[in-house]
Order: structure tokens, then sequence, then C-alpha cells
């Protein structure tokens, strides 16, 4: 799941961008934003959403006091009677599964310009990690983890280029959409050789195992708080022999002004905790386990924004 807000900048139609520098460089600067429209950040189906001035900041702040979204997540916990592990797969296994399904795909119809737009900033944060595997070789015979896979978005264009792909989704639903649109892509490649069908399995990120050249887990972390992200990326790290490569959203004050404000929009339906982090902690979550960043990048659209990075072992070229 992406962390979804709406981005105004200078033009409406603004494409998304990626910036890529060395761990040297500082990280990109956020947009400048003149506007905000804010739709519901746990239901991605509203079309009309609220027109705010950034200058209001006040009128912001005590808006959110009164709201209670946190009340609104532990009543989510309990009626599937678990934590936060719980609530996302079961809200992947149905809610989130016909929302998401939607964004990942490829129709138009009943997709409004919200969930077009998330769509377009996750195709792009999917291309730009498939540029960042690419800059390594050529991916035939590497193998990859692509951890918490969705329906597949990337799992199958690693597989056309003959990486062998374990794939895996907290959600079962997922990975079941996930192998059928994977059989329908790569169904008439089945027997060239060059082409492997990944493996898909419903497996939460703890009970991966196993040792990959590359570890790729994108717009996971977002349902993970930060002391649980930090066990996470270091558990990762252990599964890759030579990359990681992970997507986050990122926390500053104007994402976190953002996210807050979208909890005051819930929707007719419930969704997960959106975990925004800091980027300096997750490289410190890296260095604690011996790796450095080695690239990094900023994707954004109107609605989705997300920081993308490749870590290496310390020591490696």
């Amino acid at each position: 799941m992406a962390f979804a807000a709406v981005l105004s900048s200078a033009s409406p139609n603004a494409s998304p961008h990626l910036h890529l520098h060395p761990l040297s460089s500082k990280p990109p600067r956020s947009p400048t934003t003149r506007t905000l429209a804010l739709p519901s950040a746990a239901d991605l189906s509203l079309d009309a959403p609220a027109a705010l001035a950034v200058g209001s900041v006040a009128a912001l702040a005590a808006a959110i006091s009164l709201a209670d979204p946190e009340r609104r997540r532990r009543q989510q916990a309990e009626e599937v009677g678990g934590d936060d592990k719980e609530v996302v797969r079961d809200y992947f296994n149905n809610t989130g599964f016909q929302r998401w399904k939607k964004i990942y795909g490829d129709s138009t119809e009943g997709v409004n310009r919200v969930q077009l737009d998330i769509r377009l900033g996750h195709a792009q944060t999917v291309e730009s990690t498939l540029r960042m595997l690419r800059d390594g070789g050529a991916l035939a015979g590497v193998t990859v983890c692509d951890a918490g896979c969705g329906t597949g978005s990337l799992a199958i264009p690693l597989a056309r280029e003959g990486a062998v792909v374990s794939a895996s989704d907290i959600s079962a639903t997922m990975v079941a959409e996930a192998q059928r649109q994977a059989e329908e892509a790569l169904g008439n490649d089945a027997n060239n050789p060059f082409v492997k069908m990944p493996k898909f399995e419903a497996r939460d990120l703890e009970s991966l195992e196993g040792k990959y050249d590359t570890v790729v887990c994108l717009d996971v972390l977002i349902h993970y708080p930060q002391g649980k992200a930090e066990g996470m990326i270091g558990h990762l790290a252990s599964l890759a022999e030579r990359r990681l490569v992970l997507s986050f959203a990122p926390k500053t004050f104007y994402y976190d002004l953002l996210k807050r404000v979208g909890e005051l929009f819930p929707g007719p339906s419930k969704a997960t905790r959106a975990y925004l982090h800091a980027e300096r902690d997750i490289e410190r979550a890296l260095e604690k386990v011996g790796w450095r960043v080695r690239r990094r990048g900023l994707i954004t659209t109107q609605f989705y924004f997300a920081k993308l990075i490749e870590a290496v072992p310390v020591g490696l070229a």
C-alpha cells in the first residue's frame, strides 16, 4: 500500500519525477506546494477532496485534536481479533484487495482520478526499481525476493527478464491474483528457458527465509511503526547477499500534516494504520546491520509520494 495524499505542484498535470543521487548528496527537497487537496487517506475512492490552504496550520491542528483516528484503528483491530498484522492481513484479503487491485490494474473502468494518479506513482516506483536492478547488469539468473509482492507488478517484469523470483505477500488473495496475472502474462513464454515463472506464496515478512542476490520491499514499511520497521529492515538485509531495495513514505513535517488531515476523512470503510519513516531512521537501521545506502530517489505525483533507496553491504563497491 502506498501512502497517498494530494500534492499540488505548479501544474495540476505534472508528471511524477525521480531523483537519484549518491549518499554524499543532500536528500531532495520536498516540492514547493501552494495548495493541498486532501482526499480520504483511508478511502481512496473519494472523488471530491476538500481544498485547504497551507497557511491554515492552526485550524488544521485544532481539527486534528478533535478527531480520534487512533480509536478507529483500535476498533478495527478488535473486530479481527488481532494486532496491526492481523488488521493488514484482513484488510488486503477483503476490502483492501478490491481497492488496490483496481489501482494496480490496467483498466480505467470505475477508477477515479485519485486512484489513477496513485497507479502512476506506484508504476513509477516499480520502473525506477527495475532501472536500479538493471544497473547491476543482466537480471537473468539473479535470485530476487519480492517481499510484499501485491498483485505481481514487480515480480512479473523481473521474471520476464530471466530473474529467479520468490514473491510473497501477507494476503493470500493478493498472491492468488499475482499468480493469475503471472500465468496470463508469462504463459506464452512457458517453453522459453530464459523466462522463469515466479514462485508465489502467502507469507508475512517475519517468516521469510533463505538467501537471495537481491531483496526488494516496496510500499510495505508503511504498515510498520518505527520500532518494528527497524527489526524488519535488519531481517530483510539478512536475506540479501548483494542488494536491498526499499520504498517508504517519508516522515517530514509537511507529509505528517497531510497524513493527519487525511485521517479526519475516514470514508465509508476503515483502512490500516499508515506509518511514516524519517530517512535518517531507515539509514540508521541499515547501518546497525552493516549496510549503507548507495542510491536514493524520491517519486512524487499529486497523490503519491515515496522514498526509494538501494542499500548494499558496507565494503561492497
